[in-house]
C-alpha cells in the first residue's frame, strides 16, 4: 500500500478508507462482487485482514458502503447536469442526457456488479434514499412545468431511463436512445399536465 500523506489522523483514516473502497471497487469490476471479500480486499490494499475490520464490520458492510459512494457520485453528475438549464423542459432532457450518457460510458458498470449482492438488511433504507436521490434533480423542474403527481412522474421517467439503458447495453445507438426516450419523456409529461 502507498505511503500515506495526511496531516492527521481523521485524514489518514479517511484516506485508507477510499482505498479499501477502491479496493473493493476494482474486485468488483474485475470478478463481480461476490469476489469481495474482506481477505481479497486486504490483499488489494496491502493491509491485514484484521485492519479491513476497523473500518468495516463485514464484506457486506463495504459492498454497501460501495454502492451508496457509487450512487452518490452519479447523483452528483446528474445535479450538475440539471443546473445550467434554462427551462423546466431543458433540465429533464440534461437529467436524460447524462444518466444515460452514463451508461453508454460504462461508468455504471460498478453499480450493474454490485448489484446481485446480498446487502445487510439494516443498510437498505440508506441505500433506498440514495437511488431516490439520483431523481431529486428533477422534482424542481417537473413542479415547475405543472405535474402534479411527482411520484408517477418520476417512476415514469425512471421505467423509460431503465428501457433505454437495456437497449443502450444490447448495442443500440446511445444518441438515437437518448433523442427518443427525451422526446417521449417530454411529451408524456404534457400529457400528464394537460389531463
Amino acid at each position: 500500500m502507498p505511503r500515506i500523506n495526511t496531516s492527521n489522523l481523521v485524514q489518514q483514516r479517511e484516506w485508507r478508507r477510499s482505498e479499501l473502497i477502491s479496493a473493493a471497487a476494482a474486485i468488483a469490476l474485475e470478478s463481480g462482487s461476490e469476489a469481495i471479500t474482506v481477505a481479497a480486499v486486504a490483499q488489494r490494499a496491502g493491509l491485514a485482514r484484521t485492519s479491513v475490520y476497523e473500518y468495516f464490520g463485514s464484506s457486506a458492510e463495504l459492498v454497501a458502503d460501495l454502492i451508496i459512494e457509487e450512487l452518490s457520485a452519479f447523483t452528483d453528475i446528474l445535479v450538475t447536469a440539471v443546473e445550467p438549464a434554462k427551462v423546466p423542459e431543458e433540465a429533464i432532457a440534461n437529467w436524460i442526457n447524462s444518466a444515460l450518457q452514463y451508461i453508454a460510458d460504462g461508468r455504471h458498470l460498478l453499480a450493474k456488479a454490485l448489484s446481485a449482492t446480498s446487502l445487510p438488511v439494516n443498510r437498505s433504507a440508506e441505500i433506498g434514499a440514495a437511488h431516490r436521490a439520483l431523481l431529486a434533480p428533477l422534482t424542481s423542474a417537473l413542479t415547475e412545468i405543472g405535474v402534479r403527481d411527482l411520484n408517477y412522474a418520476l417512476s415514469m421517467i425512471q421505467s423509460l431511463t431503465d428501457a433505454a439503458t437495456k437497449l443502450i447495453e444490447n448495442g443500440n445507438s446511445a444518441e438515437d436512445e437518448i433523442a427518443k426516450t427525451t422526446a417521449f419523456c417530454i411529451a408524456g409529461l404534457r400529457t400528464l399536465i394537460e389531463s
